[in-house]
Formats: structure tokens, C-alpha cells, sequence
């Protein structure tokens, strides 16, 4: 059974996307206290997997994930979306009038604040995560206490849904990355690429890379920059690129290297294409 990590606990987004990607399997899922945790995991065994947020649609990118991921030497084997929708959920009988306060991420409170607006009775209170709030109001019997968190999670824990689909914008996405070992084979229908890399200090270096990747068809659907430790007004440059002709790909990262340094690929895999 393959054993995948994810940051938080079971009911999470984290947990969802793992069992989504590998909805043809049985899995375990290794949870962690925090991605700085997962990863020297990851380290310590070439056997674990893991499943990484790397992108929300309203938050933006996780920058720090890209890094650990560069860091860690293992490769980017697919992608999954997972469309972020919160429900409020309680003890079983409990109707939402008898609410006094809700539990939640403080992100989770404010992507359901229309919903809030709507019962000013219940008092907001933010909380480690989604999913462990859920896990607490089961164990501890919390009776007016609801929490704000996945469907998943109220049904993993036993707790009556009171309201699904709180959240104010039904277009909320994460995606997230797996993570496989450095051998883990490239799938045959593979057309997404993700790359870090570093440019000179000089004008119009990152414009001739953009300008090659243009020439050959290849997508750039991702662009994020970090700040090199120790090098000042240089930085990291991580990419999501996306292709038809795999040979033409291979041949616009061959003509970028020598204007880069550092380059590295993360992973060449298939891309999601669910969006909803």
C-alpha cells in the first residue's frame, strides 16, 4: 500500500487530493504537523509520497512549497485540482440557531463571510485547520460549537452537515502537486513541465528565455520568482509549462539552458484538467 504525506490530518484538503490523484488504489495517509516536517520525511524515506498544495486561486502561490521541492530531489509525477468548498458542520441533532460560535482556519472564516453575515449569533473563532476543527467539536462533544470545514471531514467524523457550500466564491480551486521518487517514470501522455531556474542580473536576460519558449510552442502557464538567500537582486524563477510536442519541448529547454543556471526540472507529467 503506497503511503502518501499530507500537512494536516484525515478529512483535510490535503487528504482529499491525495485520495483523489490515486482514487484507483488503496492508500495510507502520513500526516504532518507542517510541510518542513513532511519534507524531511520525504528525505528520510524514498518510499513516501506525498501530496503538496502549491497554488489557490484566490491566495495565490505557495512560494515556500516550490522551494522545498527543488530542495528535496524528488520529482513532480502529476497534478490535481481540488475545488475548495466549505461546509458548516456539527454534533448530530444540532440545528443552527442553537450555534453560539464556529471553528475554523481563519481563511475558511473569511471565503464564508457572506454566509457568517447571514447568522450574526455565532461567534467566529479561528482555529489550526478545518478538518481539526471538525475532529474537535466530534471528540470533545462541543454542543453549540460548529466548525467550518469539508464535507469529507464533517462525514469522516461523524458530524451532521448544517449548510454545504458556504463559501463566497464557488471558484475557489487548489492545486496540488505529487510527489514521487527521483525515479518515478515520466507517463507516456505526459504534457506539463515544471522548472526552476536562475537568470543573470542583466537586462532582458528573462525575456530571452520567455522569447525561446514562445518560439518553440511551449506554454508558460506559471511564473513565479523568489529572492536567491545570499545574492542580492538575483532570483529563482520556478515555471509551469505546457506542450503538444513533447521533442519540440525537449528542444526549447536545451536552447534556454545556457542562457540560465541552476536549471533544473521538477517533473514532466500529465496536467488536470478538472475544473470543477
Amino acid at each position: 500500500m503506497r503511503k502518501i504525506g499530507i500537512q494536516g490530518i484525515p478529512g483535510c484538503f490535503h487528504d482529499i487530493a491525495a485520495h483523489e490523484w490515486f482514487s484507483d488504489e488503496e492508500i495510507e495517509t502520513i500526516s504532518f504537523a507542517s510541510f518542513d516536517d513532511m519534507f524531511a520525511a520525504l528525505g528520510e524515506n524514498t518510499e513516501l509520497m506525498a501530496a503538496v498544495a502549491i497554488e489557490n486561486t484566490i491566495a495565490g502561490a505557495l512560494l515556500q512549497n516550490f522551494e522545498y521541492i527543488r530542495k528535496s530531489g524528488r520529482k513532480v509525477i502529476g497534478e490535481c485540482k481540488i475545488r475548495v468548498s466549505h461546509s458548516l458542520c456539527a454534533l448530530p441533532g444540532t440545528k443552527i440557531s442553537e450555534v453560539k460560535e464556529v471553528r475554523s482556519h481563519y481563511m475558511a472564516l473569511l471565503q464564508c463571510r457572506q454566509f457568517l453575515a447571514h447568522h450574526p449569533h455565532i461567534q467566529k473563532i479561528e482555529d489550526f485547520d478545518t478538518a481539526g476543527c471538525a475532529r474537535k467539536v466530534a471528540e470533545e462533544n462541543m454542543t453549540e460549537t460548529a466548525a467550518i470545514a469539508p464535507a469529507y471531514a464533517a462525514r469522516l467524523y461523524g458530524l451532521d452537515i448544517l449548510a454545504e457550500g458556504i463559501e463566497d466564491d464557488n471558484r475557489n480551486f487548489t492545486r496540488f502537486l505529487i510527489i514521487g521518487r527521483p525515479d518515478s517514470p515520466t507517463p507516456d501522455d505526459a504534457d506539463k513541465i515544471s522548472v526552476a531556474f536562475t537568470v543573470p542580473h542583466e537586462k532582458g536576460a528573462l525575456s530571452k528565455v520567455l522569447t525561446i519558449l514562445t518560439f518553440y510552442d511551449v506554454n508558460l502557464t506559471m511564473l513565479q520568482s523568489m529572492p536567491v538567500v545570499g545574492h542580492e537582486w538575483e532570483y529563482r524563477f520556478y515555471a509551469d509549462l505546457t506542450f503538444d510536442d513533447r521533442e519540440r519541448c525537449q528542444q526549447a529547454l536545451n536552447a534556454v539552458k545556457p542562457l540560465t543556471s541552476d536549471f533544473r526540472i521538477l517533473g514532466v507529467y500529465k496536467r488536470s484538467t478538472i475544473n470543477d
